[in-house]
């Protein structure tokens, strides 16, 4: 059971708590005013270290994202339907350009060949004989050039089968790898079955693109540096050997194709790599890093003018160690701080601790910025 109080113990409470409200205001008001302090211990105005807005080059790096195909790179498959009587390549074997890789029986086209060149040789024996009747004229110019006609088909169809019988040889049209065997002695193949896949990966393409304003940097015969996740550390050297006549109006980008050495056939197609683009930009407007004042996700710093900290917005762009790119908001030759700026207030009177004491006095230490 709480006892009541007396009406001193509630004065002296009533009295303390205004006591203690006295002192947080106090306290409060001393915060608002350090500002003001630093400006009386510094002589008037906060001492800063200040740096000057200078010109000067950045090198900006694009990764782009590419794709890595065969130099030349098919699908192996007929030109006729048969069947399977040999197979004359192993799965990953490297074969040379002309070299056989599989034989199509071809017993029915040798048949039509004999009789297309039976009909030939009959077809030629008449035509030298109307020649020679016709000589006398016992046998008409129009009989003479029915027989001719006769004779230049028989010389097609034997074209043609000789032309079928060679597609019964399937050969290697480059030199190359061949893939995995998709048939087997036996079966039946026609012109949309896969037999094998046959790439040339002793030189690698790269497809890729870059934005736009790289179309300066990107030409025919630029050196550039892959790499990949599946070889860390490892870079492999190339070159842009084409360059897209058009731009995506889409992406705003610029299809861009390299060729890689690969003698070690480290390489297959596609793999994915990355591919690093640099591009130099001369008389860019550079401000040292530590003058940024981030706020709200704005990026402020504080110029230098007639004694006084201005605040300023500027938009940056590319980032070197130590440096920052202005797009917009600066100009050479301004003077901004880099040490100090946690105090500042827009117009605030500054002094800056980098340069000369007015009194001339050799020898003068500059005084630090706390």
């Amino acid at each position: 059971m709480s006892l009541p109080r007396s009406p001193t113990a509630a004065r002296l409470s009533t009295a303390i708590a205004a006591t203690g409200a006295l002192a947080m205001l106090l306290a409060g008001c001393g915060s608002d005013d350090s500002a003001g302090n630093a400006m009386r211990r510094g002589g008037g105005a906060a001492p800063v270290l200040t740096e000057t807005v200078s010109l000067g080059a950045v090198t900006d790096e694009y990764i782009a994202l590419a794709t890595a195909r065969a130099n030349e790179a098919i699908d192996v498959t007929p030109r006729i339907s048969s069947v399977v009587s040999a197979i004359h390549f192993d799965e990953g074997q490297a074969v040379q350009m002309d070299e056989v890789l599989v034989e199509l029986d071809s017993r029915e086209i040798r048949a039509d060949l004999d009789l297309a060149e039976a009909n030939l040789r009959e077809r030629r024996s008449r035509y030298g004989r109307l020649e020679t009747l016709a000589a006398s004229q016992v046998v008409s110019e129009v009989e003479l050039e029915e027989i001719q006609a006769q004779l230049q088909v028989a010389e097609a169809q034997v074209n043609s089968a000789r032309a079928r019988l060679e597609d019964t040889v399937i050969r290697a049209p480059f030199s190359g790898t061949v893939g995995l065997r998709r048939i087997s002695i036996g079966g039946l193949v026609q012109p949309n079955t896969v037999i094998t896949t046959l790439d040339d990966i002793g030189v690698m393409k790269l497809e890729f693109s870059v934005p736009e304003e790289y179309l300066a940097v990107v030409r025919e015969g630029l050196d550039i540096e892959a790499s990949g996740a599946a070889f860390p550390g490892r870079m492999f050297d190339g070159a842009v050997i084409s360059v897209d006549s058009r731009i995506d109006p889409m992406t705003r980008s610029l299809a861009v194709v390299a060729e890689l050495p690969n003698e070690d056939r480290a390489l297959k197609p596609g793999m994915f790599l990355q591919v690093v683009i640099a591009r130099r930009r001369e008389d860019v407007v550079l401000a040292a890093e530590a003058a940024l004042v981030p706020r709200q996700g704005r990026q402020y710093v504080f110029v230098v003018d007639d004694g006084r900290a201005l605040e300023r917005e500027v938009k940056l762009g590319s980032r070197t160690p130590g440096a920052v790119e202005i797009v917009n908001g600066l100009e050479a030759g301004e003077e901004i701080v880099t040490q100090g700026v946690q105090r500042l207030r827009d117009g605030l009177p500054v002094r800056m601790a980098n340069a000369p004491s007015r009194s001339g006095a050799p020898g003068a230490a500059a005084s630090q910025p706390q």
